[in-house]
């Protein structure tokens, strides 16, 4: 990325050289001295052209901002793996942002082009983005984003594991890059190609199991990456348009893990009587997969009271698996109870999966204050697939293990809905509909399963659906949402089953300058099955204020209120003997957030706010953020800005996951 990095800096540079442009015949009229031999009358003539404001000889056809920088922190106090975690911020010199427009005045390549960058420098979120038009011509959009993934919190894979154990951690950065160019645009025919890939790479902590016996944490290499290659057509008329794309995607997935030395792993005690431990570990595994698709979109208006969509696609994916490892330690068969010390696997497979999805709809407004909505989709896969797997452990005599696996995988989904809006008055207007969701599938049972190696499901489910709009004057707005389902059949414990959901959001202006926002949310779900017993319900309250007295000249105030609970209970086994008992989980918490704008003296602005988290329940944190920011202009063209900002985080059962900092910035904000 550094060569677009140059690109972006040199392309404006290159914009700001005037055009070559001659000058026209009346200017040079204009600059030749006039032809008369009475010097008393040449000199108010020259004083006339000199008193004359012509135009500037070039203009300005470029304009944007850049925003430079440098951030330094405190040491970080606790635990700097949770800091990367939640916060990553790192020091250093920055990019904060790139902001620039250039419109060609000869239109040679392009009539405009806009480009924008922000995050550079290593920051865990940068992005790139360029969009160049010529009228009638082309449309063209590159967009860069990469995310520097890190987690590694100990007490969400395995808290009661010894100390320094960390399960599932992760250290990577992802990438993903689109690519479009439309050809023609605003014809009749649009042809368009496109192209995105995302991939990842890193570290990051896997487990290597060993017969379900044990959990050994060992450091793997990550790498994936995926790619997707499109085009089509768009063609639009006055009364439908229609896209066809054609397109394929590519797919891999490599899983690499060295490892030399004693690893206990996440066992505490003696095993059968032996005390399990991994010498060394050499473990692979890659997956290819490739897949053709093709896409169909039509939307319609055959007359003024109706409009209808469709779409369509069809995809046909496949995918073949790799695996490998080789193991050596202290191990225990647990079929035969006899310790080990080495051990070969060697695994393959392949998959197909042919998959469809359509959906169909339309909006009819019968009468002028009636609307009304239809919609049916499906979604169905067929995964047919083959895998070979074959272990041999190192006992006396050597035992080898070979398993064959043709799982069949079919789901299907299916969904319809219906909405009706009727404008009871100008001021209020009414919705009601009905959802009904449907499905089936067959998936490969777990290894507990007392049913054989394959499992069905079934999902049934029946939403009613309601809505309020009130606007009884412009300063107020009342909207309100609300469905109720119940369900014969779904598929997880945890799925929606017999729920209702509530949404309330009213907004009120006091005053010109005071806006008052509320909002409500309420989900309640509930599976009375007895050998589940699923208690679930979620609420949110929150309520925000703006004052922006005289249009934000001087001062301007937004502050934000949040009050949210959680409460889950659901029965389940308790190994290893089985023993019927009820997981609980709470939380209530509190979020607030707030800014103060304030124009002081010479242009002079100071921003001073920030928000905090506090929970209470099941796992009560602590989150502070306040923040502090002061911008100072230097003339027309340059401004510095300065900020403090500080993060603290800590967690009452896991004190050792808490950490505080200061995090300071300044630099320089340039606009022409």
């Amino acid at each position: 990325m550094r060569y677009l990095l140059a690109l972006l800096w040199i392309v404006p540079a290159l914009a700001q050289q005037p055009p070559d442009t001659p000058p026209k015949p009346a200017d040079q009229a204009a600059q030749a001295p006039a032809k008369t031999d009475d010097k008393a009358a040449q000199a108010p003539a020259k004083t006339d052209a000199k008193a004359e404001s012509p135009a500037p000889a070039t203009e300005q056809w470029v304009t944007g901002s850049v925003d430079l920088g440098y951030r330094w922190m405190t040491d970080i106090r606790g635990s700097f793996p949770q800091y990367r975690s939640v916060v990553n911020l790192g020091e250093g010199p920055k990019l904060f942002g790139l902001d620039f427009t250039i419109t060609d005045p000869k239109k040679r390549l392009f009539d405009r082009l806009d480009a924008r960058a922000y995050g550079w420098g290593g920051d865990p979120y940068s992005t790139a983005r360029v969009d160049a038009r010529k009228l009638g011509i082309y449309d063209f959009t590159f967009d860069y984003r990469n995310i520097a993934y890190f987690n590694a919190v100990p007490s969400f894979a395995n808290p009661l594991a010894p100390a320094g154990f960390n399960e599932q951690a992760f250290d990577i950065h992802r990438r993903t890059m689109n690519i479009a160019l439309d050809l023609l645009p605003g014809k009749r025919f649009t042809p368009y190609l496109a192209f995105d890939r995302n991939a990842g790479y890193g570290h990051g902590i896997d487990t290597f199991l060993n017969d379900e016996n044990e959990e050994f944490a060992v450091p793997t290499l990550l790498r994936d990456s995926t790619a997707n290659y499109r085009g089509g057509v768009h063609v639009a008329y006055n009364r439908f348009h229609v896209t066809l794309e054609q397109g394929g995607t590519t797919f891999k997935d490599d899983d690499q893990t060295q490892f030399a030395g004693t690893n206990f792993g996440d066992r505490t005690t003696a095993f059968q009587g032996q005390k399990l431990v991994l010498n060394s570990l050499q473990q692979a595994y890659g997956i290819r997969g490739h897949s053709i698709y093709s896409k169909v979109l039509v939307t319609a208006s055959p007359f003024s009271k109706l409009d209808i969509y469709g779409q369509f696609l069809y995809s046909d994916p496949k995918t073949d698996v790799r695996y490998a490892d080789s193991a050596t330690g202290k191990f225990v068969n647990p079929d035969t109870l006899s310790a080990f010390g080495a051990q070969q696997s060697l695994a393959t497979g392949s998959a197909v999966a042919p998959h469809t999805t359509g959906s169909v709809g339309f909006e009819l407004r019968p009468f002028r204050r009636l609307r009304i909505i239809e919609s049916w989709m499906t979604d169905r896969y067929h995964d047919t697939g083959f895998g070979l797997f074959n272990q041999v452990l190192q006992t006396t005599p050597p035992t080898n293990n070979i398993t064959t696996l043709a799982p069949i995988q079919v789901v299907n989904y299916n969904q319809e809905e219906i909405n009706a809006l009727f404008d009871v008055t100008s001021k209020i207007t009414l919705r009601g509909g009905y959802r009904h969701v449907w499905g089936d599938a067959t998936v490969r049972a777990g290894t507990l399963s007392q049913t054989g190696d394959e499992v069905s499901g079934e999902l049934r489910r029946n939403v009613g659906l309601a809505g309020l709009t009130v606007r009884p004057s412009q300063k107020l707005s009342v909207n309100l949402d609300y469905e109720a389902a119940s369900s014969d059949r779904v598929y997880f414990r945890t799925s929606l089953n017999d729920y209702h959901r509530a949404r309330v959001r009213a907004k009120y202006q006091v005053a010109s300058a005071l806006v008052v926002q509320a909002n409500f949310q309420v989900l309640n779900n509930q599976n009375p099955s007895p050998d589940i017993r699923y208690d679930f319900e979620s609420r949110r309250n929150s309520l925000a204020v703006f004052w922006t007295p005289a249009g934000s000249k001087r001062v301007s105030v937004m502050a934000e209120y949040d009050r949210s609970t959680l409460r889950s209970n659901i029965s389940f086994l308790l190994p290893p003997f089985l023993t019927p008992t009820v997981s609980a989980y709470r939380d209530n918490a509190h979020t607030a957030t707030s800014a103060v704008d304030l124009a002081l003296v010479r242009g002079a602005k100071l921003t001073a706010g920030g928000s905090f988290f506090i929970s209470s329940g099941s796992r009560p944190s602590r989150y502070y953020q306040p923040l502090m920011r002061l911008s100072v202009p230097f003339g027309k063209h340059i401004t510095s800005n300065t900020e403090w900002q500080y993060y603290g985080f800590g967690e009452q059962f896991f004190l050792f996951e808490g950490f505080r900092t200061h995090v300071f910035m300044t630099g320089l904000r340039i606009t022409r």
